[in-house]
């Protein structure tokens, strides 16, 4: 597993939450890896916090591989790409296993989970626990992104179709405020968001209004600055930012960053928050 190996060397490793996140990440990059050699990436593109971990630097590590068709097609089927995913495995010396999750209602999402089943860790995770990767599309994505190729060096150098940032922020920006996660708060929305203002992305609304649209949040397929900046503050009003920063604790290196979190500060973010222009 020299190459494996390789991948490795790249992250400071301290402990075992450490090794776990880093074999973890390098296991996204191999599926990636084998995702490009089946020819994936032509017909869909990478987003969601993983895409902005690996390309974009987030520093938190994420769990899933979040994808959207190009165009719809209600009738995609991830089966015929689990083969080359395995073989990319398979390469590196890991045997792993791919199971397509069974759906329990309808939706336009396709999903699957790999799991090694053969140890992989070059350093001892103390409670041995296996890693499985949850992987998705979305077969009837909402239109008005746009991509670009993104290169990895490991484990071959290969591109990526990636979501752009600004359809990347727009993105999270539906999931920050209208996805349902039981009765907590997703604390890595937050942190995501925080990343984007300060970083200066300017957040796409007309894709933003496309998906808001399409999951029935609004009614119509374009939304103005001044209603978007409501549903935000409402959103805000009813987070539990104590609770948040508990949640993304154990995906970050350094937990006291959020310790500034709070309504107040968030508000102050909401008002940073920079818009693409349409031409």
């Amino acid at each position: 597993m020299e190459v494996f190996d390789q991948m490795l060397s790249r992250y400071n490793l301290q402990t075992d939450a450490d090794v776990y996140n880093a074999t973890r990440e390098i296991m996204q990059e191999i599926t990636l890896a084998g995702l490009y050699r089946g020819g994936f990436f032509n017909k869909a593109a990478f987003y969601g916090g993983t895409c902005l971990r690996i390309f974009y630097k987030l520093d938190r590590f994420s769990e899933d591989l979040d994808f959207s068709l190009l165009q719809s097609d209600l009738d995609f089927k991830f089966e015929p790409y689990f083969k080359s995913v395995i073989a990319e495995f398979a390469a590196l010396g890991i045997d792993v296993e791919i199971a397509q999750k069974q759906k329990t209602h309808v939706s336009n999402i396709e999903s699957a989970f790999l799991k090694q089943t053969t140890p992989i860790y070059t350093l001892q995770i103390h409670d041995k626990k296996k890693i499985k990767i949850k992987f998705e599309v979305d077969t009837n994505p909402p239109m008005g992104f746009e991509i670009e190729n993104k290169l990895l060096l490991q484990p071959f150098s290969f591109y990526v179709s990636c979501f752009t940032l600004s359809d990347l922020f727009a993105g999270k920006m539906h999931a920050l405020l209208f996805r349902q996660w039981k009765s907590r708060v997703k604390g890595r929305d937050w942190y995501d968001f925080e990343w984007y203002v300060r970083n200066r992305v300017k957040l796409n609304l007309s894709h933003f209004a496309e998906r808001a649209f399409q999951s029935k949040h609004i009614f119509k397929n374009s939304l103005n600055r001044e209603d978007f900046m409501q549903m935000l503050n409402e959103k805000m009003e009813t987070v539990d930012f104590k609770s948040a920063a508990n949640e993304v604790s154990v995906f970050i290196k350094n937990p006291s960053v959020t310790d500034i979190w709070s309504k107040d500060y968030f508000t102050q973010l909401a008002e940073m928050i920079e818009f693409k222009e349409i031409s």
